[in-house]
């Protein structure tokens, strides 16, 4: 049952009606039973095993940990360690064992062996396995470090790992942040259900007007780039890269739209990411919870570790202090990118394209930078003027754009033939001869796509300046029912839904 469905959409009314017509102190036990019922109906219901694992487990290790004194260090490591294994292991096993065959037998391939060495395995992949087992192993982690608090009922732990709206893409929550507030009493709130109501709204008006078109002009030209080379593969790399955004920023402003209206109020996950002037501020704009959980628990303690401890410490005696100091920050940085593309997928493609890619562009921007400042120093330029920052803008988009063509191409293998086949044919005449109106969307699907991507601008650039709903409500009353209708009646009429029209899942939900 996608978020975006009819049939959704009336199974959020009943639970919004009956969730604030029930006792406040049911509410949580109420949610608990939606999401057990939406996990349910929303494929293979023996799926629901993996994250009843997940939980179970990570209770356990919450209770041996709050009965374990700080003195028995030994002990709490074991219990620790155990917790994680046994959720990282369900995480392997179903996510990257056939990563790891597909290298194999692509090794032997190269080698000269004409037969796969190991076949690969099918596994039922459950609903959103890397946020859930992600949100509760970084709670697990906490109570260890004793900077958040054990939860001994078993199915409030529950409902924090299995919270539907947060299960299908994130974002990845923290329990000492967000944990609490699922089980206190909500009152009825106009303010915040109307608000909560139009933030999902925009959510629609991305993932169904704007994500959807895009998505056919990104399917023609990728599922066929040798009849669609030079400036058509830069067509459709731009606007996947616009189709990943409107996709998985829609899904969070549906699902923090609809906690909000339940008075539960979740982390933000993007903030205008387009209008990053480095690939470094990129990713602290884009799926910010992801990194800030790889950097609290991944990246920091990998630079305690006794290896770059030490490894810190010779390279300063050779490189110098500052020198020596980065690079070992370089050297924990790509088994920190290294960790976030394969948390994306098991396949090359999502360690190269969302991991050492970025990598790669965020040391290159470091090192590059002091010498950049005095060429701009020389030339008298203005470094922090609007040109130049335009300027890193565009660059910035278009680093993240090579990494988004291997995100989506079929493989590695494609995404090298597509960069060659951008970058050796020169036809940039297709742009405006009329060309691409053979990609899938005629003349007025194509103005309704960038018309929207224009609005999309415009609101991600107010966002910049403030709270965009805050804008809207500091308007006179007809001002305010004619914007909000006008959205709504653009979702009606321009959306991509309907009897034969099956819209495809938000890209993140298999994540």
């Amino acid at each position: 049952m996608g978020i975006t469905s009819f049939y959704f959409l009336c199974f959020f009314a009943a639970m919004l009606i009956l969730y604030y017509i029930i006792p406040g102190k049911l509410q949580w036990m109420f949610l608990l039973a939606c999401s057990v019922a939406y996990y349910l109906m929303s494929g293979n219901g023996l799926l629901i095993v993996y994250p009843v694992v997940s939980v179970t487990a990570c209770y356990v290790g919450i209770r041996l940990l709050s009965a374990c004194p700080a003195e028995e260090a030994k002990k709490r490591r074991v219990v620790l360690a155990m917790t994680i294994l046994v959720n990282i292991g369900i995480l392997v096993v179903l996510k990257y064992v056939n990563f790891g065959i597909y290298t194999i037998d692509g090794i032997a391939g190269l080698l000269g062996s004409s037969e796969p060495l190991i076949r690969s395995v099918d596994f039922l992949i459950p609903l959103g396995v890397s946020f859930y087992t992600f949100s509760l192993l970084g709670y697990v982690i906490d109570v260890y470090y004793g900077i958040a608090k054990p939860q001994r009922n078993y199915l409030k732990l529950m409902l924090y790992g299995m919270y539907f709206p947060v299960i299908l893409s994130g974002p990845i929550l923290k329990y000492r942040e967000h944990g609490e507030q699922f089980f206190v009493a909500h009152r009825f709130d106009y303010l915040k259900v109307t608000r909560g109501l139009q933030r999902m709204l925009w959510g629609f008006f991305k993932k169904l007007v704007i994500a959807e078109r895009l998505g056919t002009l990104v399917n023609t030209v990728y599922g066929g780039y040798e009849s669609y080379p030079g400036a058509y593969i830069w067509f459709a790399t731009v606007c996947y890269a616009f189709q990943l955004y409107t996709d998985f920023s829609g899904c969070m402003d549906i699902v923090l739209g609809l906690s909000e209206s339940l008075g539960i109020v979740l982390p933000e996950n993007f903030q205008t990411p387009f209008f990053a002037k480095s690939v470094a501020e990129y990713w602290r704009r884009w799926h910010i919870t992801l990194g800030v959980w790889m950097k609290e628990y991944v990246f920091y303690p990998l630079l305690r570790t006794s290896f770059f401890t030490k490894l810190n410490r010779k390279w300063r005696e050779r490189f110098g202090k500052k020198r020596g100091k980065q690079y070992a920050t370089f050297a924990a940085m790509f088994l920190l990118w290294l960790t976030v593309g394969i948390w994306h997928g098991g396949d090359w493609k999502f360690v190269i394209g969302s991991g050492l890619l970025h990598w790669f562009y965020i040391v290159m921007e470091e090192l590059l930078a002091p010498p950049c400042g005095k060429l701009l120093q020389r030339w008298r330029i203005d470094p922090e003027g609007r040109a130049v920052n335009l300027l890193r803008i565009l660059r910035t988009f278009l680093l993240v754009c090579i990494g988004d063509l291997f995100f989506r191409a079929e493989s590695v293998k494609d995404a090298f033939a597509m960069l060659r086949g951008a970058v050796s044919v020169w036809n940039p005449s297709v742009l405006w001869n009329g060309s691409l109106f053979a990609l899938g969307l005629d003349w007025l699907e194509m103005a309704i796509a960038f018309l929207s991507l224009m609005l999309l601008g415009v609101v991600s650039w107010l966002q910049q300046k403030g709270s965009v709903r805050e804008r809207v409500s500091a308007r006179a009353l007809p001002v305010r029912w004619l914007l909000w209708y006008a959205l709504l009646f653009g979702v009606i009429l321009f959306g991509c839904y309907g009897p034969g029209y099956s819209a495809t899942e938000f890209i993140y939900q298999g994540f």
